[in-house]
């Protein structure tokens, strides 16, 4: 784009060594980061290129790229005062901060800024794109634990460093001797963000966060209690077997084997009994099972929202995309996931959600062999309701020697590095209402139409600019005729004058 090309002409040129190269590189090959700095400085160029020289250097300054667990102090992570965890209403992250676990030091502000730039990194390359939403747990707090310039570094990082990320900001239970500093806070804030800041008691939070999502101090009754190690998992438990809920991960996948042997089993002597999991091919969109289950095929599927878009991973191409569309009526409770193992060898999945109670999911674990597909019916039990804070991760690795293992041991085994994660969001339908993947995956026809209607502004005022002009001409040309009328009379009369003046004159 012309910002972009302006940018490297303008910046990189003569100061390179300012940024990260994987920075240089990332903005240069997506163009949805540029458009991020371009949309949230209102297009204007200028402001856009100032943000993202000062974001690439504060990037390179801190070393975001390399911030691991290893390069942040251990204590950071032991006292809990930031962490993610949890969903509002509205289906985005919740950003935790415990202002009475932070006090001021001079020595640590450095570690504590970069503790920020570790939380926000993660999440920006788990959600890309996914705003998060900023809680200021005051409770218990006093001027003490209040440090101006860490507050101020934290609005930043919204502000500059990870554009259109921030969805509001709410400050909860705030102590009334506080009120001053958060009068100089707002400053620091602009118009954009006041717009986004929210302050609530404890009783009004939850006109923004479910109690599900709440600490009991708030009223709330979500069990969370942060630790450390290891890092909270994004919240994602297994899903509810058939018979009611897993009482632990290691006793679901123990009992894995003698599950898939005794529905086999019963299969056996019963058409009415479903396999618990098998294969098929995805084919020009359409389900085709491989052997002659087709009976059971069509009537495991009925009802299932099948997916239109794929995300392309190293062992899975996982379709859909991004999100599992639910709705109130029949035909709107399933939604369907593919899994198609592109890996060299057999591939070992789970999936996980963070709301276990609701969805049953069919299967949540099992083996996908090479160049072959899985279908995974995922359904709302009962009279559950899917919610936007409802997620799902797919975990996959890829199993070297499958014969020797089994699942259960095998995901004890398997190192984390070798795990391929991918997470789908909940959407819920509403009527005729478009979609979020709808307006995804159509980003760039609403962009045109945004420009359009910039373009098309710009166009009315010039208009309404030509007809002022054009009125005032038409103006200037009555006034002229209106003139030359004059003029022409006055000479007539002139003449007339001197007429009557010369007949007078003469002689009788």
């Amino acid at each position: 784009s012309r910002e972009l090309q302006r940018f490297t002409n303008e910046f990189l040129q003569d100061s390179t060594e300012k940024y990260d190269s994987r920075d240089v590189e990332r903005l240069q090959s997506e163009d949805a980061l540029v458009e991020g700095y371009l949309t949230w400085r209102l297009y204007v160029v200028d402001d856009a290129l100032k943000m993202i020289d000062e974001s690439l250097q504060w990037r390179k300054e801190f070393g975001v790229n390399d911030l691991t667990e290893s390069v942040i102090p251990r204590w950071m992570f032991e006292t809990g005062a930031v962490f993610l965890h949890g969903y509002d209403k509205e289906g985005n992250k919740l950003f935790w901060f415990k202002v009475k676990l932070h006090v001021k030091d001079p020595k640590t502000v450095l570690d504590k800024k970069k503790y920020v730039a570790f939380w926000l990194e993660r999440y920006a390359k788990k959600e890309p794109g996914m705003p998060l939403t900023v809680v200021f747990d005051m409770s218990d707090s006093g001027i003490s634990n209040i440090d101006m310039d860490f507050v101020r570094y934290i609005i930043n990082c919204f502000k500059v460093y990870y554009p259109k990320f921030l969805s509001k900001m709410i400050i909860v239970d705030m102590p009334w001797i506080m009120n001053a500093a958060w009068k100089i806070v707002k400053t620091w804030l602009g118009p954009e963000a006041i717009s986004k800041l929210r302050f609530a008691s404890k009783s009004e939070v939850q006109t923004f966060i479910g109690p599900e999502y709440l600490p009991a101090h708030m009223g709330g009754t979500d069990p969370f209690k942060y630790s450390y190690p290891p890092l909270p998992d994004d919240d994602f438990q297994m899903p509810l077997c058939d018979n009611g809920p897993v009482a632990s991960e290691d006793e679901m996948e123990s009992k894995e084997a003698d599950a898939e042997s005794k529905d086999a089993l019963e299969s056996s002597f019963s058409s009415e009994v479903r396999p618990l999991w098998f294969q098929v091919n995805f084919l020009e969109d359409s389900l085709r099972s491989e052997d002659n289950d087709k009976g059971e095929t069509s009537t495991k599927y009925k009802g299932a929202r099948k997916p239109l878009t794929t995300f392309k991973g190293h062992l899975l191409h996982v379709s859909p995309a991004e999100e599992l569309s639910f709705g109130s009526v029949e035909t709107e409770r399933k939604s369907l996931i593919i899994l198609s193992n592109v890996a060299k060898n057999q591939v070992a999945f789970k999936v996980r959600t963070t709301a276990p109670e609701k969805y049953r999911v069919k299967p949540s674990s099992s083996c996908c062999e090479p160049g072959a597909s899985v279908d995974i019916v995922v359904s709302l039990h009962g009279g559950s309701q899917a919610s936007p804070q409802d997620r799902f991760l797919i975990m996959a690795a890829e199993m070297e020697n499958a014969g020797s293992q089994e699942l259960a041991l095998f995901w004890k085994e398997v190192p984390k590095a070798k795990v391929m994660e991918h997470r789908l969001r909940c959407h819920v339908l509403e009527g005729a209402k478009p979609t979020g993947t709808a307006v995804k995956y159509h980003k760039k026809f609403f962009l045109s139409l945004i420009y359009s209607f910039v373009h098309s502004h710009q166009l009315m005022r010039l208009m309404a600019c030509n007809s002022r002009l054009e009125q005032k001409l038409n103006t200037c040309l009555w006034i002229q005729k209106v003139l030359t009328v004059l003029v022409l009379v006055l000479l007539m009369l002139t003449l007339l004058c001197l007429y009557l003046l010369g007949t007078s004159a003469q002689p009788s």
